[in-house]
């Protein structure tokens, strides 16, 4: 990748509805240029996708929370068995395996109290392998994540 792939990437992480005139004035290409070095990119697995950044307390999701969870074992069969389950769960907005001192670390957004009561006794209690859970509540979001740093 070089200075112009990263140009590229960094506008369309920060807006991939941008016209192809527009980018590619941007970062000094011709339109059929910059179509091309984008095409590559997704090839090469540099761009995953295109998606809308949808505001949650516009969808009624007031809430936002995180969960360390601890298992009850380490093995790769627990570890696999958990993952697996946490994929159905869609509440789940993400999940990361940690070192350290719990397991993982989920990210989950809610309505309410009793919206999250509910995903609790339902979903999260029936998660294989849990020891321990520690919910905290986030009180604000204090910086939005807007992407990934890009050529820094």
């Amino acid at each position: 990748m070089d200075r112009i792939d990263l140009q590229i990437l960094a506008r369309l992480q920060q807006d991939s509805n941008q016209p192809l005139a527009q980018l590619a004035q941007a970062v000094g290409l011709s339109a059929s240029a910059c179509h091309r070095r984008i095409k590559l990119l997704e090839e090469a697995g540099a761009i995953g996708g295109y998606a809308a950044r949808l505001d949650r307390t516009a969808l009624g999701l007031t809430m936002e929370l995180y969960v360390t969870v601890s298992l009850i074992s380490q093995s790769n069969e627990a570890l696999e068995g958990f993952e697996r389950a946490v994929q159905s769960v869609p509440e789940i907005l993400s999940c990361a395996l940690l070192a350290g001192r719990a397991d993982y670390l989920m990210h989950i957004a809610v309505r309410d109290m009793d919206d999250f009561e509910r995903i609790h006794r339902q979903k999260l209690s029936r998660l294989p392998g849990v020891s321990t859970m520690v919910t905290s509540f986030s009180l604000r979001r204090v910086k939005e994540f807007r992407g990934y740093p890009v050529g820094r």
